[in-house]
């Protein structure tokens, strides 16, 4: 999916959520537990309560690999049961030497036909660029994460007081386009999108943390959006768990509706829509 389709069904949908699909087996509701694949009758009712609120799917590898060969048939069929109108993430945070780059970004592109990959760019540019050779598909950087470990890097100043996840920000941003990369900045911190904004003030900015990791999305809002809207926020488990009974699709749905009001009226009240 190119930008400009992304920002149309955004603006279309009055909404720039994404739902991260993490399924837990010991999470999920109890009555699916007799179904087949009971991880991909969960994914699917979320699917089916969520999309119209919602732009793009997030599924989070580790929660597939997990189980084994089972897994990935399970994640690939998820990812056929999402509908082609939505943007899709494979949340995998890759990152090696070009060779072995180039075969992640062919599993998660080719064989899986995800839109987007998420990726660690410690390595440097040879880890990043083979994801970026790939027409019509994403790289989504690793740029300032809102956990613990984060500042035990990411903040670290140089001589002159810069933090290093601006020096990964500005030098991945001139390997590749607006067009074809985002970067990765949690939601908990929403005064740094400033900071931020400062350095990349034209791409798309992916912002999980928003709902039961504490995140403001007004706030979030307010700082990381710019004129293309710009931003994805996704939320996992404050929709995905929202309920855990019969009426878990509901709720859930309930809560990825009313992010979607949300975002409604903050598209409305900055003239986006």
């Amino acid at each position: 999916m190119n930008k400009s389709t992304l920002i149309e069904q955004i603006k279309t949908k009055a909404s720039y959520l994404c739902v991260g699909l993490d399924p837990d087996i010991n999470k999920i509701p109890k009555h699916l537990l007799s179904e087949e694949d009971p991880i991909l009758a969960f994914n699917k009712a979320i699917i089916d309560a969520t999309k119209d609120y919602c732009v793009a799917y997030k599924p989070n590898i580790a929660f597939y690999e997990a189980l084994g060969p089972k897994g990935w048939k399970t994640l690939e069929q998820t990812l056929a049961y999402i509908p082609n109108t939505h943007f899709t993430i494979a949340d995998a945070k890759r990152g090696d030497i070009g060779n072995t780059s180039k075969l992640y970004a062919r599993a998660f592109f080719e064989s899986m036909s995800f839109d987007s990959i998420t990726v660690a760019p410690y390595m440097g540019e040879d880890s990043v660029t083979p994801f970026l050779d790939f027409e019509g598909k994403w790289v989504i950087v690793l740029g300032l994460t809102s956990n613990k470990g984060s500042q035990d890097f990411q903040t670290i100043e140089d001589k002159a007081g810069k933090p290093l996840y601006k020096e990964v920000l500005a030098k991945v941003a001139s390997w590749g386009t607006t067009e074809d990369t985002m970067f990765v900045v949690g939601a908990t911190h929403p005064e740094e999108f400033k900071e931020v904004r400062a350095v990349v003030p034209n791409h798309f900015l992916l912002i999980p943390g928003v709902g039961a990791q504490g995140g403001d999305l007004n706030l979030v809002s307010k700082y990381a959006l710019n004129d293309e809207v710009g931003v994805l926020i996704n939320s996992s488990r404050g929709i995905i768990y929202a309920g855990n009974g019969t009426d878990f699709a509901e709720k859930a749905k309930a809560e990825a509706q009313k992010l979607q009001l949300g975002m409604q009226d903050i598209l409305k009240t900055r003239g986006i829509i």
